[in-house]
């Protein structure tokens, strides 16, 4: 058997940004994936197509409804869905293949099919042809993601009742789209449908959307979505389903008043969630532990209960996004080497990339509250930026927390044109544990919509600049 230092099952950004760092640091990696592509859910059917159709939709969008406003005239404006479709497979292609490059680049060895731990140092990797082989190692981690969590009355059949996967490959505008739950998926999703032209309808069950972000930048979202013309229903559980005449019928129950009631679309995107993908691994061979939710169970540096087995993204606790995975697993190979490795989950952000964007980072006001920190607060609306009015994106604020007492941030929430890229500030001064007043008294360009920030900065001491 070939032996390796570390083999990392998955390839997905834990696994990849992983694998690379372990390289630099002078191991002999493996990679076990079994789809033909490397990157996983993120980047062949998750985080980098869908953004790609994001992207291509506000374009048309913009050309559609707010280009005039700019004295931009189209007479004949069309939407080309092959050619977009094309460009979002164009940008995954590009980027899957600059993985391998890496790879090759770093001597990282892609193991082509299914990995299955036998004993804490040996995998088997079963391929697609049926013929199984074996790898010795010192380490091994598990990041094999997660996978869409399935009704049990609506089934994926990537038609008609849709994952995430099958909303990113549709070959036609639906007229009606219906989307189950209201989370980060639903919601951008839901955008590029009906940016497209599609009547869409989200579904909650909860009585709020995206509950555990700041309701303030939220609302300013779910206004914006409404305009374009989409519907929400909260406080909604959805059933059952049945087919009726080519489409798909869902049975509902209002949870406030108890009525019940039935919706039509064309197809239905199921986003209630994903969980972590354990099947086939072979955990059981080395009694790895899991939790009630079916996630490995690891300490604080991503070890499993078997020392030298490690986990990380989405198969253990913690939210389910790329660039936790990706420092987790950078954190799993400098531990491996140095004994040192940590995370700060403090400044992990999260990101609703819709039109406005929703940026956070830290805690939001209910959280403070209820954890019992004194804090000042910070907002300041992009409406009175002067780059915001001359780009036509005056629609949102930012917002910082900080420690009554120390003024230190604890957390930060931005709802606007580009606010995932704004955030970013934001998150830097947070890890180092930087306050409002460091970011108030820091230049930042004029015009540019990063001057709401300082203003938000300002107010948390309430001497912003008005107009």
């Amino acid at each position: 058997m070939e032996s390796f230092d570390l083999v990392i099952i998955g390839a997905g950004p834990g696994s990849y940004v992983g694998a690379i760092r372990a390289a630099q640091l002078g191991m002999k990696v493996a990679v076990v994936e079994k789809d033909k592509t490397l990157g996983g859910t993120c980047l062949n059917v998750g985080c980098i197509p869908s953004k790609a159709l994001l992207q291509s939709s506000e374009y048309y969008h913009e050309a559609k409804h707010d280009f005039d406003k700019h004295g931009i005239i189209f007479s004949d404006l069309k939407l080309n869905l092959d050619a977009m479709m094309s460009r979002k497979t164009k940008v995954v292609g590009e980027l899957t293949g600059g993985i391998e490059f890496l790879f090759k680049k770093n001597k990282i060895t892609w193991l082509k099919g299914t990995g299955k731990i036998l004993t804490a140092n040996t995998v088997e990797i079963s391929a697609a042809d049926g013929t199984k082989s074996k790898v010795e190692t010192q380490y091994i981690t598990i990041a094999t993601g997660s996978t869409p969590v399935e009704l049990p009355f609506l089934k994926f059949d990537e038609k008609k009742i849709l994952s995430s996967t099958g909303a990113l490959a549709l070959d036609y505008v639906p007229k009606e789209f219906l989307v189950v739950g209201g989370g980060v998926i639903g919601l951008e999703m839901g955008s590029v449908w009906a940016r497209l032209g599609s009547k869409v309808t989200v579904i909650e069950y909860a009585d709020t959307i995206c509950s555990m972000m700041d309701q303030d930048c939220i609302n300013v979202l779910v206004r914006s979505m409404k305009k374009m013309g989409v519907t929400f229903m909260t406080s909604t559980k959805v059933t059952g389903s049945r087919s009726s005449g080519g489409r798909v019928e869902l049975e509902y129950e209002n949870l406030k008043d108890n009525k019940k009631a039935s919706i039509q679309g064309d197809v239905v995107l199921v986003s209630t969630g994903r969980k972590p993908y354990t099947e086939g691994l072979g955990l059981e061979n080395v009694n790895i532990a899991k939790d009630e939710r079916g996630r490995v169970v690891t300490n604080k540096h991503l070890q499993t209960n078997v020392p030298n087995i490690f986990a990380v993204g989405d198969v253990i606790v913690g939210p389910m996004l790329a660039h936790k995975a990706e420092e987790e697993g950078v954190a799993v190979a400098e531990f491996i080497k140095t004994g040192y490795g940590h995370v700060n989950y403090t400044t992990c952000p999260s990101v609703i990339y819709t039109f406005p964007e929703v940026a956070s980072v830290g805690l939001t006001e209910a959280e403070c509250k209820a954890n019992g920190h004194e804090i000042n607060v910070g907002k300041f609306p992009f409406s009175a930026n002067a780059r915001a009015k001359a780009r036509g994106a005056t629609e949102g604020f930012v917002k910082i927390i900080a420690d009554k007492e120390s003024d230190k941030i604890l957390g930060a929430h931005i709802v606007g044109a580009g606010a995932s890229e704004m955030l970013g500030e934001l998150i830097v001064t947070m890890e180092f544990g930087g306050s409002s007043e460091d970011v108030a008294r820091s230049f930042h360009s004029h015009p540019t919509m990063t001057e709401v920030i300082r203003e938000a900065a300002l107010a948390v001491d309430k001497r912003q600049r008005q107009g």
